[in-house]
């Protein structure tokens, strides 16, 4: 039997509202104590001792939205590059959307993602499996049998689903199997050609716009379906306060609906786009300063149920383009803690509520078995010096592709250790 033991620590776990210094026992990749009381001692013969150094423990991450490149887009992405970078992030369970070459649409390509997850991956990867087959919105795929080989959610990943009919029997099929709808409220015919948030800052870049009502119309829509077939309906990335009070006013009334924001709109608004900044062209595009306000306090109040980095990787053909040619869409598994940690250290979030809404809560709405340092659970763990001040180098990165939003920033606070089933596959 191997036995580690991690001491010195501050250990925050949401799951049991743990926020104490302790330590925790780690025996053959299960945590067999945590907290307070472990720390007491004597420890178990033979147990392999670490000084935490009073640093920050909490569960693995959870990444409820990563886009890769494999198969298909191996040069943007593959599934062991995206690994390495979340295990460099602290996460340790991402869940893989389906939009590659081919589709992630059937059983056997949810079996080879998650083979060569198997071989290739030191963290946990989950695969979405798509709504719709190659994601067109015409024709539901076989969730059922998808459910059985492993997909954790059904998801049109960036399409959206026009046809509310075939929705509507997707979700009511999704609700017999118990699986979780997550959809991107996007309406693409009220702006073909935006690329940007709609209003003053676009006219004067001379960059067509995205009306706000492209995100809100097709959100009430899908909640409206949701409550008419019953689905547990998660609206993968919300961008506007409008959203979350459309979401709270289908809580209300019994739609069972979940939420989540990206790290990069709760970090960044749209005056960072700058000078045409093309690592900051994002859908849902930048809000404004005072949206970027409202939704980090939705996410304290706990109206907004997760935050997601939505990894994106794209290279240097579809990002060093005129703005309105480049494609969407940023990475972020590697930045996604630190960037949260902001809103910590500026007092605007608790930072229980942030570890809930990266590892807890998204672990509880998937059905995944992480998010929780409670004996029993898989050691999976990151460790964080909250205080260390480090600059975000691209040449560094584990990820690929290099589009980060957060080129040249500056943080205070990253993960320094990431444990996954008791191994340490991460440390700085």
């Amino acid at each position: 039997m191997t036995i580690t033991v991690l001491t010195n620590l501050r250990i925050i776990d949401p799951s049991c509202s743990m926020d104490e210094a302790g330590a925790i026992i780690i025996e053959d990749g299960v945590i067999s104590a945590c907290g307070a009381d472990a720390a007491k001692g004597p420890f178990p013969e033979g147990a392999t001792v670490i000084n935490g150094k009073g640093r920050l423990a909490m569960p693995g991450l959870v990444d409820a939205r990563v886009f890769i490149g494999e198969p298909g887009a191996e040069h943007r992405e593959t599934i062991s590059s995206a690994a390495r970078a979340a295990a460099a992030g602290g996460v340790t369970s991402i869940i893989t959307m389906p939009d590659t070459d081919p589709v992630i649409d059937d059983i056997a390509l949810v079996d080879f993602v998650k083979r060569t997850a198997r071989d290739k991956a030191q963290v946990n990867v989950y695969p979405a499996g798509a709504l719709t087959k190659g994601l067109k919105g015409k024709e539901m795929t076989e969730i059922g049998l998808m459910k059985q080989a492993g997909i954790v959610m059904v998801t049109n990943g960036r399409e959206p689903i026009a046809d509310s009919q075939v929705l509507r029997r997707a979700m009511t099929y999704a609700r017999e199997l118990g699986a979780v709808v997550a959809l991107e409220p996007r309406e693409t015919y009220l702006a073909p050609e935006g690329v940007m948030n709609e209003g003053l800052l676009a006219s004067w870049l001379g960059l067509p716009g995205i009306p706000r009502e492209a995100e809100i119309i097709p959100l009430e829509r899908d909640l409206r379906i949701a409550a008419l077939t019953g689905a547990h309906y998660h609206a993968a990335k919300i961008s506007l306060p409008e959203s979350v009070e459309t979401i709270a006013a289908a809580r209300k009334r019994g739609t069972k609906v979940t939420s989540a924001i990206s790290i990069n709109h709760l970090s960044l608004n749209e005056n960072d786009i700058g000078e045409y900044r093309t690592f900051l062209k994002l859908s849902p595009p930048l809000r404004t300063e005072d949206d970027r306000l409202a939704m980090v306090q939705a996410l304290a109040d706990g109206e907004i149920d997760i935050i997601v980095s939505s990894h994106d990787p794209q290279n240097v053909d579809t990002k060093r383009l005129p703005f309105s040619d480049a494609e969407d869409g940023a990475i972020g598994l590697e930045t996604l803690f630190s960037a949260a940690l902001r809103l910590y250290h500026s007092g605007q979030v608790p930072l229980e509520r942030l570890i809930d809404a990266m590892s807890t809560r998204p672990a509880s709405i998937f059905g995944l078995p992480a998010g929780t340092l409670q004996p029993g659970a898989a050691a999976d763990i990151a460790i964080a010096d909250i205080d260390m001040p480090w600059v975000v180098s691209l040449e560094k990165l584990a990820s690929r592709s290099k589009n980060t939003p957060f080129e040249d920033a500056r943080f205070s606070g990253r993960i320094v250790e990431t444990w996954r089933a008791g191994q340490k596959v991460y440390s700085i």
